[in-house]
């Protein structure tokens, strides 16, 4: 199997012929959730607690365990898609755990890294269940069947490659400073739910923009031109992504200022679009300066296979 990239997987120039750019493009929405995944989570009560519960695992694994953040990322795309696909049964505590340790294992094997579940389950072991291997690997089996074994992600670390060539920077150190600054608004972006709904290339798109206006605001009127007017991208729905995570920002920028006693203005953008737009795609782009951001219950899953067949999950 080749190295999958998923920082970067469009390497070369030859990589990026319009044919791949395309075929890119067209693929992303087969590694999204489903089309209704964000609505549920807004009004189901349980599915957001069991994602929030997830994510806060796979986040313990990434610092336990030394997990790189891209490795982590991975991860929490498989465990969107598969609860996303599949009906997750209530009143069963361990099912949360046992399918964030087969996204990481498997995540991890794609990043061709070491991931001991042993460990992981050791370091974790005061506050849930013990799995045995079996039980881990046939419930990897049920995520690569509900994600159609499709694993090579395409998320928005696929799509800034591409957008980053649309600027047309001379420097390679000022390149690397922006495609680091929107990577960090990226795996910022995983968490928010308003913004899940968005297709990868959309995000990719957001958090270039606003990393530009940060970065290199007399540059960015031409940057949002050369992104606005690329062929591949929708117009209005980069705009509607893009103040999904203003807002995203700006919360976040409230609650690390509310133990501060000063405040940064936040700045705001006027989007120039075309007067055949909506009115809502003629709203204003604005971006903000990002600040940087229980009793043991140890049981052996040996009976894994004669419970499955009781939940529709695992059916």
């Amino acid at each position: 199997m080749d190295n999958f990239d998923l920082q970067d997987p469009l390497t070369s120039l030859e990589e990026q012929h319009s044919d791949t750019v395309s075929a890119l493009f067209s693929s992303e929405s087969d590694h999204m959730p489903s089309h209704n995944y964000s609505q549920c989570l807004k009004t189901s009560d349980f599915h957001v607690s069991f994602r929030q519960e997830a994510i806060s695992l796979i986040f313990q694994a990434q610092y336990s365990c030394n997990l790189d953040p891209y490795t982590q990322y991975l991860a929490i795309n498989y465990m969107d898609r598969f609860i996303s696909w599949q009906e997750i049964p209530h009143g069963n505590p361990w099912v949360v755990r046992l399918l964030v340790i087969a996204c990481i294992s498997l995540a991890a094997k794609m990043k061709e890294i070491h991931f001991s579940f042993s460990d992981f389950q050791m370091k974790q072991r005061e506050e849930g269940f013990i799995f045995d291997p079996p039980a881990i690997q046939r419930m990897e089996l049920l995520v690569l069947d509900a994600l159609n074994w499709r694993m090579r992600s395409i998320t928005p670390f696929s799509f800034t490659t591409f957008f980053l060539s649309l600027f047309e920077l001379k420097d390679p150190p000022l390149t690397q400073t922006l495609k680091d600054r929107a990577a960090k608004m990226i795996f910022q972006a995983r968490n928010e739910i308003n913004l899940l709904e968005f297709k990868p290339s959309m995000i990719a798109a957001s958090a270039l923009l606003m990393a530009c206006h940060e970065l290199f605001p007399l540059q960015f009127p031409s940057f949002e031109t050369s992104i606005l007017s690329c062929e591949y991208v929708n117009k209005e729905m980069v705009l509607k992504c893009f103040n999904a995570m203003q807002e995203m920002v700006n919360k976040e920028f409230m609650v690390s200022s509310s133990s501060t006693s000063t405040r940064t203005p936040i700045s705001i953008l006027d989007c120039h679009c075309n007067k055949s737009e909506s009115e809502s795609t003629n709203s204003t782009m604005a971006a903000t300066l990002t600040p940087e951001n229980r009793e043991i219950k140890r049981r052996k899953l040996n009976g894994f296979c004669s419970q499955t067949s009781q939940m529709k999950i695992f059916s």
